[in-house]
Formats: structure tokens, sequence, C-alpha cells
């Protein structure tokens, strides 16, 4: 393994207050970090499993001065082969930004790197160390090496290591917010769009009354021609976005809604405009966008990615809409408590469990339908059909969110019982007295 180029560190925490606070954090986490190894030392400990807690505690400690989080053992699939590396670092929004892998004094840290390589484990930006050294890979190219019994080298190489971002990450942060502030100018010429095509658009007339009598008839027979209208904007400006999640476009296809809004939106940019020349102003955070989701393969990774997109979407088309439903999804990891909870309550409180014969589950308001995804992925394979189709009831109040909730859990069962698409009976839009 030849070596690095020499490189040019990213400059340190500067002295200003919150930067002078940052770099004492830093060297605080280093001093504890050493001190454990010592500890350690002097009790003879020197096996991985041992001295990898030290490096990961330093991690940890410094990962949420950047907003990232430390992730042990979270496996991945590369390639199709299933990897495991021992730390995963995710920012905010649940991207990867780093890798790290730990190994013993006794191993030979350049053999251990080249058979990690050999399993096709991430490089982007990834550390490997064995409490003596450390190699630092950006971009799939070893970049540097670090002694880790010096505070100062351990601080450069956390220096490095959380400055770096690839392009496309930079790209998702600057487009989630732009595309925020962007929302709100096109939705309103989206709207005046569908109104005069109310008017003049033949086409449109025929194929959106058609469209409304389905909504009047399969999900709420007081729905107003407004709120109908909204949802057409609303899925004009994000479906090329949750099309990309489900990454599947023949499954969108074969949701009944989903079927019925492409025909309108077909009809209506037949003679009223071209979708693509007037989309074209967001088509660069589109694309940022989208390839942040093809770094997202797992299950909560997604769900999150959904939400965010959700939510800023939403902030931006419409402040007042957001702020009076209360447009703030719950976050991932408080999904999974919850549903976890229920799941050991039935347990031990009722004898029973998720998907047993007369547990009924309902969301009153599901939004992405998040809480029915995670149900879905924790019943009982035997027992799915039958929840599914018997057990689980969901509302939402809102129609573009009622519209993703649906292709969200009924993709989800799709994914768990690979079984060919079934909608999702359970799932109903409530009209508000107000509103709708």
């Amino acid at each position: 393994m030849s070596r690095p180029s020499k490189k040019v560190l990213p400059s340190r925490a500067g002295t200003g207050s919150s930067h002078g606070r940052t770099h004492r954090s830093v060297l605080t986490a280093i001093k504890a970090y050493h001190a454990t190894l010592k500890s350690f030392a002097d009790r003879g400990v020197i096996h991985e499993g041992a001295t990898e807690t030290a490096f990961g505690r330093l991690l940890a400690d410094t990962a949420g001065l950047h907003r990232w989080t430390l992730i042990p053992k979270q496996g991945m699939r590369v390639n199709g082969r299933f990897i495991v590396p021992d730390g995963t670092l995710q920012d905010e929004y649940h991207l990867p930004r780093g890798y790290w892998e730990a190994k013993d004094t006794d191993d030979n840290l350049e053999t251990e790197i080249e058979k990690k390589i050999e399993k096709k484990y991430p490089l982007t930006n990834t550390i490997f160390e064995d409490t003596q050294r450390a190699f630092l890979f950006q971009n799939g190219k070893e970049t540097a090496r670090f002694d880790l019994t010096k505070s100062s080298p351990v601080e450069d190489l956390l220096t490095t290591f959380y400055a770096f971002t690839e392009p496309d990450i930079i790209g998702f942060e600057r487009a989630i917010e732009e595309f925020q502030a962007r929302v709100p100018e096109l939705g309103k010429g989206l709207a005046t769009l569908i109104t005069e095509s109310h008017k003049k658009n033949k086409a449109f007339q025929t194929t959106f009354g058609d469209f409304f009598e389905l909504c009047r008839a399969s999900l709420n027979p007081n729905i107003r021609t407004d709120a109908v209208d909204e949802m057409l904007v609303q899925h004009l400006l994000t479906e090329r976005l949750f099309r990309k999640v489900f990454g599947d476009s023949d499954f969108v296809q074969r949701n009944v809604i989903a079927q019925k809004v492409d025909a309108v939106v077909q009809a209506l940019v037949l003679k009223s405009f071209n979708r693509d020349e007037y989309l074209k102003p967001l088509d660069r955070f589109y694309k940022a966008i989208e390839k942040a989701a093809e770094t997202i393969d797992d299950f909560q990774g997604k769900q999150h990615f959904l939400n965010t997109v959700y939510e800023r979407f939403f902030q931006g088309y419409s402040v007042k809409l957001a702020d009076t439903h209360g447009i703030v999804c719950t976050p991932q990891p408080m999904v999974d408590f919850m549903c976890s909870s229920v799941s050991e309550v039935l347990k031990n409180e009722f004898g029973t469990a998720l998907g047993a014969d007369g547990v009924n589950v309902l969301d009153p308001c599901t939004g992405m339908g998040n809480f029915a995804v995670n149900l879905i992925r924790r019943v009982p394979k035997k027992n799915l059909p039958r929840f599914y189709r018997n057990n689980l009831f969901a509302n939402e109040v809102m129609l573009l969110p009622y519209y993703i909730s649906s292709l969200n859990i009924e993709h989800a069962y799709f994914e768990e019982t690979g079984q060919l698409f079934e909608s999702c009976e359970g799932l109903c839009f409530v009209a508000l007295q107000r509103g709708f």
C-alpha cells in the first residue's frame, strides 16, 4: 500500500467563542480517549472488542459537534454483499457521511485494510485504526496517516474527517433549502394554470371530472374541488422525488389514485404548458435530492428522507397550511420506540401480539404512514395478509399526504410479502368540516 502525498489539513477551530468551545470539547474527548486506552493497557487489555470502544467513544463525543451521529455496527449491502462497518456516521438527514473500522495492535493494519477493500467496504470517507495508527481514505484513496498516540495528530485526523463533504451531499443540503424557497412561486403559477384549464381545457375538464368523482366515491363524498386542485399542484411539484424514493414506477402506476392523477396531469400539460420546461428551475434541486436518495437503502433512512422532503416542501409551499395542520413528522427513532412499546405492552399486559386475530390498529392522523409501515414490518409474515386487510386502519385529512401514505403503506406490504400489489382498504381520507 503506497503512502499518500502530503496533505494540507483543514484549519482547526478558531478562537471565537463558539469555535473555542468546540475546540475545547475536542481536546477533552481526545484526552478521555487516551486515558481509556491507558486504563486498558494497565490491565493488559489489548483485544479489539475492548479497545475499539475507546475510539468509538471519541467519535460519538465529537460527531455531535458537527450534527453527525455515530451508528455502531449498522449493516449495509454493497453489490449484493452484506457488510457491517464498525461505525457509520450519519448527518441530520440520515445520510452517511463517514465510516470507521477498528483493529487491534496484533493485526497488520495494512493487510486488514486490503481485506476490507476486497470486500467492497466504503472508502468515501473512512478511518481505519488500531489505537496506534489511523489511515484515512477519502474519495476512494488513502489521503493521510496519523499517529494516534499523540493529541495533535488525533485532532488533525478528526478535523480532516469531519471537514470532508462529497459533492452530492453539498448539493442535497443546498437543494433542500432552495427547493423550499422556490416552491411558493411555482405553486402559485401552477394554481393559475389549473384555474384557467377548468374554464378552457376540455380534455382536462373531462379527466378532472372523472378523478373528482373517484375521490368522492373512494375517499370522501364531501371533498371540494379546490382541495383536489391543491393536491394536483403539490403532486406536480413533488411527484418526481417521491417516485425516486419508491424506485418502482410500475408499482406507483398500480395505485388507483396515482393512475387517475397521472391522467389528469397529462390532460393538463397536453394543452396548457410543458411540464419539463415549467419545472426546469427546480431541475438542479431535483437532481441533487435524487442523488442523495440513491445513497439510502435501509428502511428507516428512506422513511426519514421522505419526511424531510415532505416537511420542507410544505414549509415552503404554505407556512399557514403547515402550521394549521401541524405538519411535523414524528422522528423515526420515536416511531420505532412507540411501535416497539406497543408490541411489548400487547405481549406483557394482554397476552397477545401484533397481527393476532382481534388486535386492531388505528392511526388517526397517519401523515406519511410511518407508524403503519413500521407495524407492517413487525407483524409475523404468516399473519400479515389478514392484518393488512382486516385489522389495519389509518386516517388522513390532507389529500397529498393521503396519496403518499397509500403508496408508502402499500409498497411496504408489497416488499414484506412479495405478492402482487394490493391496495390498503383500511386507509381513509377524512375531510374536515372546514377547509374541504
